[in-house]
């Protein structure tokens, strides 16, 4: 056995403590803990009381026990009477127990506060700060609620022995982070404040640590702290090594209370006071100058203080955000670290960087470094500073260097982890459409970037070029081209063939005067891919099938042969087989004019902001927010598709399924229910507009054709939807029909259904059938506005020899789900039935 030390005045301690670890195994060990505990347990227990120093030397042998392990179930109140010693030792061995073993909740917390509340009355500082530093580590409510009201009292008495000051700072601190209502804001936060002049290093440390707490729920009760900190901090950086002795690390006079100082200034925008300002700028000039300086020492320890204080500087700087000179100084000093050897240091450079470029004060400075940030992408080992590099470039890319950083970051993505491919993807595909000048250099981008990653390609991304290529007549020829060329590699992802089957479907025609992209061709490239693809892919392939159709006639006969297919009129997927019979159906059925009328190009998307953008908002990252904020350096930068919300005054609802990308705000409003006998009109394959389906989402595969979707029987607002944007009414007359009713009358020379009438507040739409002598009409009414239309009455005008051959079927105003004539809400629509008899039998 070891000697044993007789210092500690415990030789029992060190020896069972030797005991142990001279154990050869752990059943050796749990023997001599178990043989200990009995031993410890008969002691207490005993008839004979126990003096101070062997109820010491036995709690400390169950501390022990208890930090290697083990249960400790008894000598909780042992403890406790340790406490009422006078003995230092006795006493600080007793809270050591209590602030390790006894729990929040437990039945001798009253003792202990008792115990505590005579040492802090004692004032005795050794004795105060050992109570003190209990609160903190048990940080209980009910000790907050004991103790909240005397520790600032402690704080800021005048007689309080400054290490006491030190310990009080910090156990208001750790209440106030557990039970922040628990700690008093009265009269003594302002004597809290000058605590920054104290003469104690320490206790200012403390005190900045609790003003910074505090201040961040209540900047305006410590708002005066900012000339005293500013003061502290020009004292500091002004002052030599050996001026502050006991406080200088490896040459660096105070570095944790610099940086404290510096974060608590963070918390509050630049000084109003002209002096405080200018003496705060003259302290952060000096800082980025002494970085410039020969370290003094080689130590680690040296650079490490050193960096400390300039990188909270130059978070400062940022956060103020309104020194140019400043800005700059700390982009170039920042772009010295970026290839420093120590990696810490290149990362914590790179994320500066990267707020540093969404201010207009240094941008250019932050682009100057653009090679070597692209040189860490490539050659950096450490994952997240490659990360950190790609949120760099991402940050600083503008119109100027667009090109350059998409190109860059793409060819990164061939071998970037996992991840953060997805994150890098967002970032690519927004970049491309925010900076494109060119549409065709965006196409090649967004294909690029399925190609190299599709799988990371997210439904956002590709339904947006789909959107971009909608709205852009003079990008469709090349996109359709393109994506064709990028559908005969022999290994195509299937993110790339739902764009092909939409792009081609729409825009083949544009590119099938090439014999190399005849329609046949087009449609045998597009179903070799077929078999390998989701059911949902195969859903888009179909209806770009019979929108071939349309497009081509010559392929009409082939491509109902594959609709007519057993493996599709049979399909196990019920959306499948539904899409191959009715595509079939209808390719049969319709004729020329209606088959063009049904499978026209889809209209343009309303203009809305990019999804993608919402997407990486969510993710949270770095360089996220800053591309963001870059809007504000770069107010000419429009997106493609215009990137403004629109507001529902200057925007008509579209169909849900017309929403492709889903960008829509807010969901239309529900379509009301049918008149009865309305399930058994025809089907108006001819109306105008995409028309609503209840209950479908706005995926691709259904937007892609919504225009061959039939009217629910109970949803008639179908006919009085209209994709077309509205006017603004302006100053003019809101009664008056709209420049395109002319054309509303017109249609109906050749089709039963549409819309007959429309202006700023009304829409009536017109349903009917005819068989032989025999037909029935509906009228819809839609209310356009905001606001409920009242006492509406609708009014049928015929001549006196028709009115024996018409019957009117209005609705009744106690009907279940109608509403009443007499009120109209917003965004309903009462229908009325008029049931004709022709005088001549057709």
């Amino acid at each position: 056995m070891p000697a044993v030390s007789k210092g500690d005045g415990m030789r029992g301690l060190a020896v069972f403590i030797s005991d142990i670890r001279n154990c050869k195994s752990k059943e050796a060990e749990i023997k001599r803990i178990n043989k200990e505990l009995a031993n410890i347990r008969s002691k207490f227990k005993g008839d004979k009381a126990l003096d101070g120093y062997s109820k010491k030397k036995y709690v400390c042998k169950l501390l022990f026990i208890f930090l290697l392990g083990h249960d400790i179930d008894f000598g909780h109140m042992e403890a406790v009477n340790l406490l009422s010693s006078n003995k230092y030792t006795e006493k600080q061995i007793g809270y050591l127990f209590i602030s390790v073993l006894v729990n929040s909740n437990s039945e001798l917390i009253r003792l202990i506060n008792n115990a505590i509340k005579n040492d802090l009355a004692s004032r005795n500082p050794t004795f105060m700060c050992l109570a003190l530093h209990c609160i903190a580590n048990v940080g209980s409510r009910e000790m907050g609620e004991a103790f909240a009201a005397d520790i600032p009292r402690i704080l800021v008495a005048g007689d309080s022995m400054d290490s006491v000051k030190q310990s009080a700072a910090l156990c208001l601190l750790r209440l106030y982070k557990a039970s922040p209502d628990l700690v008093p804001m009265g009269e003594w936060t302002a004597r809290v404040v000058h605590l920054l002049n104290d003469q104690h290093m320490g206790v200012v440390t403390a005190a900045v640590s609790l003003i910074t707490c505090l201040c961040k729920k209540n900047p305006d009760d410590f708002k005066t702290c900012i000339s005293l900190a500013v003061s502290r901090l020009s004292r500091i950086v002004s002052s030599a090594s050996t001026d502050l002795q006991d406080y200088t690390y490896y040459f660096v006079p105070a570095p944790w209370l610099s940086v404290k100082l510096l974060r608590l200034l963070q918390c509050y925008p630049p000084p109003e006071d002209a002096a405080v300002k200018g003496r705060l700028v003259e302290c952060l000039e000096t800082v980025l100058n002494k970085a410039q300086e020969p370290p003094k020492s080689k130590k680690v320890q040296h650079s490490n203080a050193k960096n400390a204080i300039l990188f909270e500087t130059i978070s400062l700087i940022i956060h103020y955000d309104s020194e140019p000179n400043l800005l700059v100084r700390a982009c170039n000093q920042l772009g010295q670290f970026l290839q420093h050897r120590e990696t810490n240091l290149r990362y914590l450079a790179l994320e500066s960087m990267c707020t540093l470029a969404s201010s207009e004060f240094s941008h250019e400075a932050v682009k100057t470094h653009i090679d070597t940030v692209i040189n860490a992408l490539k050659t950096e080992r450490d994952v997240s500073v490659r990360q950190r590099a790609a949120d760099l470039l991402y940050a600083m890319c503008d119109r100027s260097n667009a090109k350059q950083i998409v190109s860059e970051m793409l060819r990164y993505l061939e071998t970037a982890d996992y991840a953060i491919r997805e994150e890098i993807v967002l970032k690519v595909a927004i970049l491309a459409e925010k900076y494109a000048v060119d549409y065709s250099w965006y196409v090649d981008t967004i294909l690029n970037l399925i190609r190299i990653a599709g799988d990371y390609v997210s439904e956002e991304v590709w339904y947006r070029v789909l959107q971009i290529v909608t709205n852009r007549d003079d990008v469709q020829g090349y996109a359709a081209k393109t994506v064709f060329e990028a559908l005969q590699a022999p290994a195509c992802h299937e993110n790339m063939v739902k764009v092909g089957g939409y792009i081609l479907g729409e825009f083949g025609n544009l590119i099938a005067g090439d014999p190399r992209s005849s329609p046949p061709v087009q449609f045998s490239l597009l179903h070799s891919k077929f078999h390998l693809c989701s059911v949902a892919t195969r859903a888009l392939l179909l209806s770009t099938y019979i929108k071939f159709i349309n497009l081509f006639p010559e392929t009409k006969a082939t491509i109902q042969g594959v609709l007519r297919a057993g493996s599709q009129l049979r399909n196990a997927d019920v959306e499948l087989q539904q899409r191959a019979v009715e595509y079939l159906t209808l390719s049969s059925v319709a004729s020329t004019d209606v088959l063009a009328t049904v499978l026209e190009e889809m209209p343009p998307f309303p203009e809305r902001e990019s999804s993608i953008l919402a997407k990486l908002k969510r993710k949270k990252g770095p360089g996220a927010a800053s591309a963001l904020d870059d809007g504000r350096r770069d107010a000419s930068s429009n997106d493609i598709n215009g990137g403004v919300e629109p507001t529902p005054s200057t925007v008509s609802t579209p169909s849900p399924s017309a929403d492709l990308l889903g960008l829509r705000a807010a969901p239309p409003p529900a379509a009301p229910q049918a008149p009865a006998g309305a399930g058994n009109l025809l089907v108006d394959v001819s109306s105008d507009g995409p028309v609503a389906q209840p209950g479908l989402g706005p995926t691709p595969e259904e937007a892609f054709l919504s225009e061959l979707e039939p009217p629910a029987p109970e949803s008639p607002m179908a006919l009085l939807a209209d994709p077309a944007p509205a006017a603004d009414p302006g100053p003019e007359d809101f009664g008056s029909p709209i420049p395109e009713a002319d054309e509303l009358l017109n249609k109906f020379v050749c089709k039963n259904n549409g819309v007959l009438f429309e202006n700023q507040l009304l829409q009536i739409g017109v349903k009917s059938e005819f068989r032989q002598n025999l037909g029935r009409m509906y009228l819809f009414y839609g209310n356009k506005t905001s606001v409920q239309f009242q006492s509406f009455t609708p009014t049928v005008v015929h001549p006196g020899d028709l009115q024996t051959h018409i019957l009117l079927a209005w609705p009744s105003p106690l009907a279940p789900g109608l509403p009443s004539w007499d009120e109209m809400d917003p965004g309903r629509d009462p229908s009325s039935a008029l049931l004709p008899e022709s005088l001549s039998a057709s």
